[in-house]
């Protein structure tokens, strides 16, 4: 049943609500071309996840048999599936009102073929992943429970598609992939952070990793933790200046626990150890630890209740 409303209280709400469109704001998506669609790219991701990972998701029975025909499906169908999303993207932003530029299908040829072809490489960084996890985490079972269960990787499998794009200058989709991760792990990737091999994520919620931040091989990283801008550099007019480096570069083998922030282009030199809750501004040498000194801790009987 529709809710009844007396003195075209209705037609009010509607005439009202359409007059805050502004036609050049951002904020509409009105007579726009088609845009992607989240579910569309989350269904990439999925089937770019099960690809990476074979058999992972429990969804399809893949077989020495069967593989070549499964897997062969499986690419197929995504191929089809990123090249629509990607092509809205660049229609999106293409200049001319009624896009019949090659130019937009050309660009997302080249940028699924350097995708796929790169899918081999991806699947040999993430084993690195794994295996840090694996080694890394006293709790873990096995690397199958990580494959399925950690957000961590989740997350990082999602950057390292996403960032390839993110080099190809596509638009829009490098970028709601990375937010679907983080929506989905509270963990936050740019995907222009350039990310080495080997990187373990542990636990994840609430890390942040900015556009611009550089991260070595073989880190780990906890809970809580981020790697920010300190300031953001203005022109003669007060406008933000966009692409310069600003978030930090992490060495080798640098661990950073829980709730340490990191701010600024700086530089953590290889083998370091940062402390909780560490806050850091400046560069930090080699094989350093920074750590935080202990706060007080009180203790105090407490009255009994009657």
């Amino acid at each position: 049943m529709h809710a009844k409303f007396s003195n075209g209280k209705t037609a009010e709400y509607i005439h009202r609500i359409i007059e805050s469109y502004d036609e050049t704001s951002g904020t509409n998506f009105i007579d726009v071309k088609q845009l992607p669609d989240k579910k569309g790219i989350r269904t990439v991701l999925e089937h770019l996840q099960e690809i990476l990972f074979p058999g992972y998701s429990g969804e399809r029975e893949i077989t020495r048999e069967n593989m070549l025909y499964v897997i062969g499906d499986l690419v197929t169908q995504t191929v089809w599936e990123l090249k629509e999303q990607i092509l809205h993207a660049y229609r999106h932003e293409c200049p001319l009102q009624d896009c019949s530029d090659p130019t937009c299908k050309e660009q997302t040829d080249q940028a699924v073929d350097t995708l796929f072809s790169s899918l081999p490489e991806i699947r040999e960084i993430l084993k690195t992943d794994v295996k840090a996890a694996f080694d890394g985490d006293p709790a873990a079972k096995s690397e199958e429970e990580i494959v399925i269960c950690y957000p961590g990787l989740r997350a990082l499998t999602i950057h390292r598609i996403s960032h390839i794009l993110y080099r190809l200058k596509v638009p829009l989709i490098p970028r709601m992939m990375n937010e679907i991760a983080h929506s989905e792990t509270g963990i936050d990737i740019h995907p222009g952070a350039s990310i080495g091999e080997g990187l373990l994520i542990d636990h994840g919620t609430g890390v942040v990793i900015g556009e611009t931040t550089v991260i070595g091989q073989d880190v780990k990283i906890y809970q809580g933790v981020t790697l920010g801008a300190l300031s953001f550099p203005k022109d003669s007019c007060g406008n933000l200046i966009k692409g310069q480096k600003r978030h930090p570069t992490i060495g080798d083998r640098v661990t950073i626990y829980a709730h340490a922030t990191i701010l600024g282009d700086i530089t953590i030199g290889d083998d370091s150890l940062i402390g909780s809750n560490s806050w850091l501004k400046e560069d930090v040498p080699a094989r350093t630890l920074v750590a935080m000194e202990d706060p007080k801790t009180s203790f105090r009987s407490l009255k009994k209740r009657s």
